[in-house]
C-alpha cells in the first residue's frame, strides 16, 4: 500500500510539473517555422516501436495524458459524444460540437500530437474537405475519416452501414486534397468488415492507400489472423482499436507490433475509468452508505494538475 501510495504522489508530482509547459498554448500559439503537430506526428511513427495511444475527450483528459508522458492522443468521438452529451456514440453530435472539443484537447495537449475523430466528414466530399481544413486550424495532428453512412454508429456496436467503395474512395481522395495548403495527416477507416466481410474491407483500405492516406484504420477485425492479414498487405502505418468487450481481440502492445501495427489505441478506457469512480464516490456520498469513497487526489494536487500555480505566477507580472 505504502508503496502505490508513493507512486501515485509521484505521477501527481510529474502532473503538477508538467501543467504549467502543457498550458502554454493557451497563452502563446507559436507561428512561423515552428514545429506543426502533424510534424511531431510524423516523427512518432517513424520510432521503431509500437506507441499506446490513449483516448481523450475535453482538454483536462487530453492534459493527463500528455502530463504522463504519452506520445499521441486520439480525441474519440465514442467518448466526445458521452461526455459532452451524455449521449450514444450514434451521430447525434454534431461537427461543431466536435470541433469546438478538438480545439480544448489541442490546447491542453501542448506539443503531443492530437489525432482528431472526423467520424463521416459531416456529409459529402466537400464536407470531408472543411472538415479536414477545420481540424488542421484546430490544432489536431490527424484527422479520421471513414466510410460510413451518416448518421454513423459505433465500429463495435450494431447497425452499421457503409457508403459504396467508390463513394469512399473519393472522401479520402477529397481529404487529401484538402491538406494541399495545410500540414495534417489522414488517417483513413473502414467499417466494411461487419458489412461485406473481410476481403471488402481490405480492398477499401488499399484503395485508401492509393488515394495518399498516412494512416490506415481496418475497424473490427474479428481475429487474429484477420489482423495479420490486413497488416501483411499495407504499406503505410496501421492503427489497432482495442475495446474490451469489442469485436477485435484485444492483444497486449507487444503482439500487435509484432503483428505489424504503429498504434494501439484504447478509445474509452480512461472515460471508463472515470465513469467507475464517479459512480463509486456517488455511492459513498448517499445517505447512510458504508460504502468506501474511491481514492481522489486532494484539492492542493488538483490545482496543480488544472495550472492554478503557472497561472498565478504569471499573474504576478501584470498587477498594477
Amino acid at each position: 500500500m505504502q508503496s502505490e501510495n508513493v507512486g501515485r504522489q509521484d505521477a501527481i508530482g510529474r502532473l503538477t510539473e508538467a501543467a504549467g509547459t502543457i498550458s502554454v498554448r493557451w497563452f502563446f500559439t507559436p507561428r512561423g517555422n515552428a514545429v506543426t503537430p502533424a510534424q511531431r506526428l510524423r516523427e512518432v511513427l517513424a520510432q521503431p516501436h509500437i506507441e499506446v495511444m490513449p483516448g481523450c475527450y475535453d482538454g483536462l483528459s487530453a492534459k493527463l495524458v500528455a502530463a504522463s508522458g504519452f506520445k499521441v492522443t486520439f480525441m474519440s468521438g465514442f467518448a466526445v459524444s458521452a461526455a459532452r452529451l451524455g449521449l450514444p456514440d450514434t451521430g447525434l453530435i454534431s461537427f461543431s460540437e466536435m470541433l469546438d472539443t478538438l480545439r480544448n484537447c489541442c490546447a491542453a495537449a501542448g506539443d503531443m500530437p492530437v489525432i482528431g475523430d472526423g467520424d463521416t466528414g459531416y456529409g459529402n466530399a466537400l464536407n470531408v474537405q472543411r472538415t479536414v481544413i477545420e481540424y488542421a486550424r484546430a490544432g489536431a495532428a490527424c484527422v479520421m475519416i471513414e466510410d460510413q453512412v451518416s448518421p454513423k454508429k459505433c465500429g463495435h456496436t450494431r447497425g452499421k452501414q457503409v457508403i459504396t467503395r467508390e463513394e469512399a474512395r473519393m472522401k479520402i481522395r477529397a481529404a487529401v486534397d484538402a491538406r494541399a495548403n495545410t500540414d495534417i495527416l489522414i488517417m483513413a477507416r473502414t467499417d466494411a468488415r461487419a458489412v461485406h466481410g473481410f476481403d471488402e474491407a481490405l480492398a477499401r483500405c488499399m484503395d485508401f492507400e492509393a488515394e495518399g492516406a498516412d494512416i490506415i484504420f481496418f475497424e473490427a477485425p474479428e481475429t487474429e489472423d484477420e489482423m495479420r492479414r490486413f497488416c501483411s498487405v499495407m504499406t503505410k502505418p496501421c492503427m489497432a482499436n482495442m475495446v474490451p468487450g469489442g469485436k477485435t481481440p484485444v492483444l497486449p502492445p507487444a503482439k500487435l507490433h509484432e503483428i505489424g501495427y504503429k498504434l494501439a489505441l484504447y478509445p474509452v478506457m480512461l472515460l471508463s475509468s472515470a465513469v467507475s469512480a464517479i459512480q463509486g464516490t456517488l455511492d459513498a456520498l448517499k445517505p447512510g452508505s458504508k460504502a468506501a469513497q474511491p481514492p481522489a487526489v486532494s484539492f492542493t494536487d488538483l490545482q496543480g494538475i488544472v495550472g492554478f500555480p503557472d497561472y498565478w505566477s504569471k499573474e504576478t507580472k501584470y498587477q498594477a
